[in-house]
């Protein structure tokens, strides 16, 4: 049975809930549940801290878990990114007092603030600079200047309004950009059922990004249509009642549909209808 850390609370909560009840998984119905079994599809859910996830990963207590890019990469754990999902990304960024720093080297000999000690110690390490401390903080990091704790902070930026509300200003590139990944343990073997788990999780991915587009046009116009839409491997064509039109079904990325349709309708084509996609095999 593939055990399977999902995410209790957080931002990552229920994102990683609606694409694993996507994916055909069960889902507990009360918060409070730690351990959810899940038999007919062979896995056991245990939900738990996001950042706790890829060090029970790591350590094997658990085959697999859905976590952020960041808290693997924090965590110093045997985990490694399996599959990235797409959702909750975020970027992570220095900041400092507006009109303070402007480049990374200038850290060099200064205290920094941030939930992610581990992943900031190793980006300056990298870069040469030495700051004088780097100082964990579980939440409100962009206080941290203000109350002399710290000089410099290293924290998720979404806006920057939480950041510049506070008197900060971002500075340097991003440290990292982040999304949830599906993890597992970098030095064995993978798991019985994860190629199960990655296929559905991939299908539902798919699902998300393409729609299915059906349209009739002109059998002489078949190539040109055909160009517009080429699908993932080869739209399907059949012809229609009438020997002079065929119908054509492709799949499309979701964002260019509008797009997709206005060229289309140029060439020629005619009833074209847009289908959402709930699941996919590729």
């Amino acid at each position: 049975m593939l055990r399977i850390a999902v995410p209790n609370k957080g931002s990552l909560s229920e994102p990683a809930a609606a694409i694993l009840k996507e994916a055909g998984y069960r889902q507990r119905r009360d918060s409070r549940e730690l351990v959810l079994p899940d038999p007919d599809n062979d896995v056991e859910f245990f939900f738990l801290r996001p950042r706790d996830i890829a060090v029970y990963v790591g350590a094997g207590t658990v085959d697999v878990g859905i976590t952020g890019r960041d808290l693997m990469l924090d965590s110093e754990s045997d985990a490694v990114a399996h599959l990235p999902l797409g959702f909750a990304r975020s970027t992570f960024r220095f900041a400092a007092t507006s009109g303070g720093l402007s480049t990374v080297e200038e850290i060099h000999g200064r205290r920094v603030a941030t939930s992610y000690p581990v992943l900031v110690t190793a980006y300056l390490r990298e870069r040469g600079v030495t700051p004088a401390g780097v100082v964990r903080l579980d939440g409100a990091v962009e206080t941290a200047i203000r109350l002399g704790v710290a000089d410099v902070i290293a924290d998720v930026v979404e806006t920057g309004t939480t950041l510049r509300a506070a008197g900060l200003e971002i500075f340097g590139e991003p440290i990292l950009r982040s999304e949830a990944v599906l993890v597992r343990r970098s030095d064995v073997e993978a798991p019985a059922g994860l190629d199960v788990l990655t296929r559905r999780l991939q299908g539902v991915l798919t699902a998300q990004q393409y729609v299915l587009m059906d349209y009739d046009v002109p059998s002489s116009l078949v190539e040109q249509a055909v160009a517009i839409t080429p699908g993932l491997e080869s739209p399907t064509v059949s012809p229609l009642h009438n020997g002079d039109w065929s119908a054509v079904r492709a799949m499309v990325r979701r964002e260019e549909t509008n797009r997709v349709m206005d060229a289309l309708y140029d060439v020629g084509a005619r009833a074209i209808l847009v289908t959402s996609i709930h699941a996919c095999r590729l």
